[in-house]
């Protein structure tokens, strides 16, 4: 595993952009090859959705061959509803991008049969020919993939833990009675799958998560642990994150930026040229 370490989310958010952008420039998509990308929603990720957003608009980034997966939806909320995870996609990435709205792939939680909807969408990874980078930004566990999941397990409906309702209950002006308590949620496994992950971690509240996810054993309390057994993993995290790191684990980690800046600079660009 790899674990990138910036000074602020500023500069932790700008890292994970370039990376996708330089991932996706690599792979060279085009009509008949197309980057599968994996998504998450929440704060964590704004800040790096803004950066791709701008390469987007100075023309060196193109999402048109990009198909792009989420990681989960609410069950019952209206899709045109603000806190649905429709809405905060297309309002803080997809509208701003080139990407083709039939490959912006999420969950559909008013689906008349919501299994069938969890296995369609496994199969569109697959006909996909699978994701080639998995973003998420979790606090312990992967998408909904609460305390105590299966660590191969696959897309489907899962059931809120009380912790979670309680923490959504500020998108809900504070109304428990509002907050969806069932989700549709790709699996650890789903994630697993995936060529490369890259987990964004970031803030003091977060670094307990992190302290788990690096330097303890894999366990099934905490997700996010589980992508120690992954070929190709890279958390990036802000020095906030690190909080409950050991002294030694930071410095060795830091003590290779240099090698993972490469990953990053130069900057590629879609523009000819270039």
């Amino acid at each position: 595993m790899r674990l990138v370490i910036l000074d602020n989310y500023d500069l932790a958010s700008e890292w994970a952009a370039k990376y996708i952008c330089n991932r996706i420039i690599k792979f060279k998509p085009g009509q008949d090859r197309y980057f599968s990308l994996g998504l998450p929603t929440g704060s964590t990720p704004l800040g790096c959705y803004k950066k791709l957003i701008e390469y987007h608009k100075s023309g060196n980034l193109s999402f048109k061959y990009v198909k792009t997966f989420n990681m989960d939806e609410y069950v019952g909320l209206p899709r045109n509803h603000p806190e649905s995870y429709h809405s905060y996609m297309w309002n803080n990435f997809f509208k701003h991008i080139d990407i083709d709205p039939n490959n912006a792939h999420i969950l559909d939680g008013n689906a008349a049969d919501l299994q069938a909807e969890c296995d369609a969408f496994e199969e569109k990874i697959k006909e996909a020919g699978g994701i080639d980078l998995f973003v998420g930004g979790p606090d312990g566990h992967i998408a909904f993939n609460e305390p105590g999941s299966s660590l191969v397990s696959r897309t489907r409906l899962k059931t809120l833990a009380m912790d979670t309702i309680l923490a959504n209950a500020k998108y809900f002006d504070g109304d428990l009675s509002k907050v969806p308590t069932m989700a549709l949620t790709v699996g650890v496994g789903t994630v697993m799958d995936a060529r490369e992950v890259m987990i964004l971690i970031t803030g003091a509240h977060k670094a307990f998560a992190l302290y788990k996810a690096m330097e303890e054993g894999v366990n099934h309390m905490w997700t996010v642990s589980a992508f120690q057994q992954h070929p190709r993993t890279i958390f990036v995290c802000d020095e906030d994150a690190t909080l409950e790191l050991r002294v030694k684990t930071v410095k060795y980690f830091k003590g290779l930026m240099h090698v993972h800046n490469k990953l990053v600079d130069p900057l590629y660009s879609m523009k000819e040229g270039n």
